[in-house]
C-alpha cells in the first residue's frame, strides 16, 4: 500500500473569545473538525498566532475554556505532531503553560524553515519592520517585561475585562473587516501593505520561497518577487482559510468550501 505523503499546515487569526462565547464556541468545533480531516496527512501544524483574542498566564492560573481544541493539540502531540505556535499582537502574553501541559513550542520573532527544498519565513506578522509604526510603538509597550510584571499584580478578572475590552476598541478603531465578509477593500495595495514592504527588504539580504504570516486577516498567495511568495492566512471569524505546504508548492484554501483562493 502506497504511503500517504505528509504536509506541512498554518493555520492562523481563530481569536477564540471574540465575539461572544456562544459564536467563539461554533468557531472551535470548526476549527477542531478541520483538525481532525488534516491530521492523517499532517508532519507538522503551525498556528500563526492570535488564536485566542486575549491571553495571559498568571504563575498558577490559565485562562479558562477552549478544553476541546487544546485536547485536539494534545493528541496531535502525542501522535508525534509537532504543534508550533507564534504570539500574537492579541496572545503575546503566553508563559509555559501550554509547552509543559500540552508540549508544544513557542515562538515570539520570525523562525526559517525548510520543506520538500523550500526555505520558508514564519511570523505571525504584527511589529515586523519599520513601516507600521504604530503596532511597534504598542508591540514595545506590550512586551515590556516590567508591564508584564506589573499586569501579573492585577486580580484575574479586571485584568481580562481591561484585555478584552482594548481588544474591542481596537477592532472598532481600525474598522477591522472580520465583522463583515467583504475584506477585499482591506487591503492596502503592494505599495502600502507593511508586509510586502518588509519581505522585499528581507529579500535584499537572503532568498524564501515563502512568507507565511497572519494578522491581516486577508488570505492571499501572491509573488511578490521572482520565486518569492507572500502568504497570508486569512482568519477565522468568518474566512475559515488555512494554508497547506506539499511536495506541488502552497496552496491557501477554503475549509468550508476547499476551493482554492486565488489572489
Amino acid at each position: 500500500m502506497e504511503q500517504m505523503t505528509k504536509n506541512i499546515y498554518f493555520a492562523s487569526d481563530f481569536h477564540f473569545g471574540y465575539p461572544d462565547e456562544v459564536q467563539s464556541k461554533e468557531r472551535e468545533k470548526l476549527v477542531i473538525k478541520w483538525l481532525d480531516d488534516i491530521k492523517p496527512s499532517c508532519k507538522e501544524l503551525y498556528l500563526l498566532g492570535d488564536i485566542f483574542d486575549f491571553w495571559f498566564e498568571y504563575k498558577y492560573v490559565a485562562p479558562q475554556g477552549n478544553i476541546r481544541f487544546l485536547a485536539k493539540l494534545t493528541e496531535f502531540v502525542e501522535s508525534g505532531i509537532p504543534v508550533n505556535i507564534f504570539c500574537g499582537n492579541h496572545d503575546m502574553w503566553y508563559g509555559k503553560y501550554l509547552e509543559k501541559e500540552i508540549g508544544v513550542s513557542i515562538f515570539d520573532e520570525p523562525i526559517e524553515r525548510e520543506y520538500f527544498g523550500k526555505k520558508l519565513y514564519i511570523h505571525h506578522g504584527h511589529a515586523l519592520g519599520k513601516y507600521d509604526k504604530g503596532m511597534n510603538f504598542l508591540n514595545g509597550i506590550f512586551t515590556s517585561k516590567i508591564l508584564r510584571f506589573l499586569f501579573a499584580f492585577i486580580p484575574v478578572n479586571w485584568a481580562y475585562g481591561f484585555g478584552r475590552a482594548w481588544s474591542r476598541h481596537n477592532r472598532k478603531k481600525h474598522k477591522n473587516p472580520c465583522d463583515s465578509e467583504c475584506p477585499d477593500h482591506y487591503y492596502l495595495g503592494d505599495d502600502k501593505e507593511y508586509l510586502i514592504l518588509h519581505i522585499k527588504d528581507v529579500l535584499k539580504n537572503n532568498f524564501y520561497d515563502y512568507f507565511v504570516f497572519g494578522h491581516r486577516h486577508v488570505a492571499a498567495n501572491k509573488e511578490v518577487a521572482p520565486n518569492s511568495y507572500y502568504v497570508n492566512l486569512g482568519n477565522w471569524i468568518w474566512g475559515s482559510t488555512y494554508a497547506v505546504l506539499s511536495e506541488n508548492g502552497m496552496e491557501v484554501l477554503s475549509y468550508k468550501g476547499n476551493d482554492k483562493i486565488v489572489r
